[in-house]
C-alpha cells in the first residue's frame, strides 16, 4: 500500500471516532442539537441503525457483515492490486477510513453516530465517515479523467 491510502486511512479514522467520541460527550441525549447558523446548519446527536444517510435503517445486523467484507475487499485489492495513481491512493484512503470509521461504530455498538445537520436543504443527519466515502467516490471519478502527461524537451 502507498503512503497517500495509509496517510488518508489513518488520519480519517482518527478524525471520524475524535468527532463522534466528542459529540457523545457533549450531549446529554439522543436528538439534543446545537445551532451553528440557526436554520441551517446544526450539530445533532441522532444515532444511525442503517447505512449511509439512514439508508437500510435497521439493517445492522447484517450491514455491519458486508462492510467488513467490502473494507476487507478494497484492502487486498489496494495492497495485492495494480499500482495506484495518487488520485486512487487518496480515493481508497477515504472510502476504508469512512468505511472503518463507520464499522467501528457497528461492531461496537450495534449503531453509527451522526451529527452533521443541514437542515436548510433538509438532508439526513451524516457523519465525517460519510463525509470521507463521498470524498473517496469524487476522487475515483477524478482519476479516471484523461490526464496529460508532461511534455518532453
Amino acid at each position: 500500500m502507498a503512503f497517500f491510502l495509509i496517510f488518508e486511512l489513518s488520519n480519517g479514522l482518527i478524525l471520524d471516532q475524535v468527532t463522534k467520541y466528542i459529540t457523545v460527550q457533549s450531549f446529554e441525549q439522543i436528538g439534543d442539537t446545537f445551532p451553528i447558523i440557526p436554520g441551517v446548519f446544526h450539530f445533532t446527536y441522532v444515532i444511525n441503525t442503517g447505512a449511509a444517510f439512514s439508508a437500510f435503517r435497521g439493517g445492522v445486523g447484517w450491514l455491519k457483515w458486508l462492510s467488513l467484507l467490502v473494507s476487507l475487499g478494497l484492502m487486498a485489492f489496494a495492497y495485492f492490486g495494480p499500482h495506484l495513481s495518487r488520485w486512487e491512493q487518496l480515493a481508497y484512503g477515504f472510502i476504508l477510513a469512512g468505511a472503518f470509521g463507520n464499522g467501528i461504530d457497528r461492531f461496537l455498538f450495534g449503531y453509527v453516530v451522526d451529527f452533521l445537520d443541514f437542515r436548510l436543504i433538509n438532508f439526513p443527519v451524516f457523519n465525517l465517515a460519510d463525509v470521507f466515502i463521498n470524498i473517496g467516490i469524487i476522487c475515483l471519478l477524478i482519476s479516471n479523467f484523461p490526464h496529460k502527461s508532461p511534455r518532453s524537451k
